[in-house]
C-alpha cells in the first residue's frame, strides 16, 4: 500500500511533472503593473496579449474611481454571511435584476465564482433520472459539474449537430424510461478555438426533442452581439438558451459571476444551489464595482468596437501571413503551430526575451500532443501599432520555425 504523499511524489501530471523547470517563467509567470497593453514581466516591459481584459474596463479610470470609494464607504467585509441567512443587500438585488434585464431574461442569481458556480447548477438541477448531453470541448467547470451528476451522460463531437441528434435519441429514450429530464450543455464561445458553439442549430432540434439548453457564454458575455448580451443574441437565438452563463472575469474584468433564465429557475437555484448557500456573499465593493462596469458595458459601445477593430485586423494579418487561427469566429485567437513541449518553451523564450512579446503557451493534454497553441487574446487596451509590431514579429518566427531552430529534447532554461 502507497504513503498518500509518495504517491503524489511520483505523479504530478502532465504539466505538473515540469513544475521545477517551468514555475515562475511557463507556468505560473507574473505580469506586473497597471493592467494595460504594455506590462512588466521579470523586470522589463513586455507587450502582453494573455488577459481577457476584453473592453479594458480592468483599469477604466471610472471603474477604479467607483471600486475605490465603494471599498473606502464599505470595506471587504460587507455584508457578513450567506445571503439567504444574513449577506443579502439591495445591491446584490439590484446587480441580479439589471443582469436579467440585459439578457433578455425573467431573472439573474450572482454567483462568487464562475467554475464554481457552474459546477454547483449542474448539481442542483439534474438528478439520478434526469440525462445530460454535452460538447466535447466544453469548459473544465462544466466537466467537474457533470462528475457529481449520477444520471447518465452523452457527449456529442464538437458542434456536430448529427452526432448531436444522435445522443439526443439515445436521452430520449432513457428519458422516457427514468421519467427524468434532458439538459444540452454547450459553450456560446469556446476559449480555446475561439469557434461559436452552433447555438441557433441546437435551438432549432428543439422542435424535434424536448430539453433544456445551458450555455456558459464566459467569453460572449460582453463580446458577442449587438449589445454584447452574447453569443445567443449574435446568432438571434436568445430566447432558446434557458440557461444563460456568464462571468465577470472576462470582459467585465472583475470577480464572479452569474445565471439567469426564467424566475422559476433562478428561484430554484436560490434555495437548492449549494455553492451559494453556504457560502459567504459577494462582498459590497465587488458588487457596485460590477454595477458600475455593466453600465459601462451597456453604454460604451466604442469598447466593443475597438475590441474587435484590434481583433479583425490581427487575425487578418496573421491568416495572410500563413498561421494557422483554426476555427476561430470570436475575439479569441489561436495561433496553431506543429511541435511539443520543448519546442514550445524556446519559441516563448524567444519571443518573450528578444521581441518582448508575452502570450500564452497551450501545450498538450490541453491541446492534443504534436501541437502548440499561442493563444492571443485582443483587447480594447491594444493599439494598431501593437498589432503591426506583433505581425511583423510572428513573420520573424515563422522562419525560425521552417528552420528547425526552436527544437530540442529539454526544455528551455531561463
Amino acid at each position: 500500500m502507497k504513503d498518500l504523499f509518495e504517491k503524489i511524489k511520483d505523479n504530478r501530471g502532465s504539466l505538473g511533472k515540469y513544475s521545477k523547470e517551468a514555475h515562475g517563467y511557463f507556468t505560473f509567470p507574473k505580469l506586473e503593473g497597471e493592467l494595460s497593453n504594455k506590462m512588466m514581466f521579470r523586470g522589463k516591459e513586455v507587450l502582453q496579449w494573455s488577459l481577457n481584459n476584453y473592453l479594458a474596463l480592468g483599469n477604466h479610470p471610472e471603474v477604479r474611481a467607483v471600486d475605490a470609494k465603494a471599498s473606502q464607504d464599505w470595506g471587504l467585509a460587507y455584508p457578513m454571511g450567506a445571503r439567504m441567512m444574513s449577506g443579502n443587500t439591495n445591491y446584490h438585488e439590484q446587480l441580479e435584476a439589471e443582469l436579467a434585464d440585459f439578457e433578455q431574461k425573467e431573472d439573474a442569481i450572482l454567483l462568487n465564482f464562475g467554475y464554481q458556480g457552474m459546477v454547483s447548477a449542474i448539481d442542483a438541477i439534474l438528478d439520478r433520472n434526469d440525462v445530460v448531453v454535452y460538447d466535447a470541448e466544453s469548459h473544465a467547470c462544466i466537466l467537474d459539474g457533470l462528475r457529481l451528476h449520477q444520471g447518465k451522460r452523452f457527449v456529442y463531437q464538437h458542434n456536430d449537430m448529427k452526432s448531436l441528434e444522435s445522443m439526443l435519441e439515445k436521452a430520449t429514450n432513457i428519458a422516457e424510461k427514468t421519467n427524468g429530464a434532458i439538459l444540452v450543455i454547450t459553450e456560446g464561445v469556446f476559449g480555446m478555438s475561439g469557434n461559436q458553439g452552433d447555438l441557433k442549430a441546437i435551438v432549432e432540434l428543439k422542435k424535434k426533442f424536448k430539453f433544456r439548453l445551458f450555455v456558459d457564454d464566459a467569453h460572449g458575455f460582453g463580446t458577442m452581439g449587438p449589445t454584447g448580451a452574447g453569443t445567443g443574441e449574435a446568432q438571434g437565438c436568445q430566447d432558446g438558451v434557458d440557461i444563460y452563463f456568464g462571468t465577470f472575469a472576462k470582459a467585465m474584468a472583475s470577480i464572479g459571476g452569474f445565471i439567469a433564465g426564467s424566475e422559476d429557475l433562478i428561484d430554484f437555484l436560490r434555495y437548492n444551489m449549494r455553492s451559494q448557500i453556504f457560502a459567504k456573499s459577494l462582498p459590497m465593493p465587488i458588487v457596485i464595482g460590477n454595477l458600475k462596469r455593466l453600465e459601462l458595458l451597456r453604454n460604451s459601445p466604442d469598447l466593443r468596437e475597438k475590441l474587435w477593430t484590434i481583433a479583425n485586423t490581427l487575425q487578418s494579418g496573421l491568416k495572410e501571413n500563413g498561421f494557422n487561427l483554426g476555427t476561430t469566429s470570436t475575439q479569441v485567437t489561436p495561433v496553431i503551430l506543429d511541435g511539443d513541449i520543448p519546442e514550445a518553451t524556446n519559441l516563448i523564450l524567444d519571443l518573450r526575451e528578444n521581441y518582448n512579446i508575452f502570450c500564452s503557451m497551450v501545450v498538450y493534454p490541453v491541446v492534443p500532443k504534436g501541437i502548440i497553441m499561442l493563444r492571443l487574446i485582443p483587447t480594447a487596451m491594444h493599439t494598431m501599432e501593437d498589432v503591426e509590431y506583433t505581425l511583423n514579429t510572428f513573420k520573424s518566427i515563422q522562419d525560425k520555425l521552417k528552420n528547425g531552430e526552436y527544437r530540442s529534447e529539454t526544455l528551455a532554461t531561463f
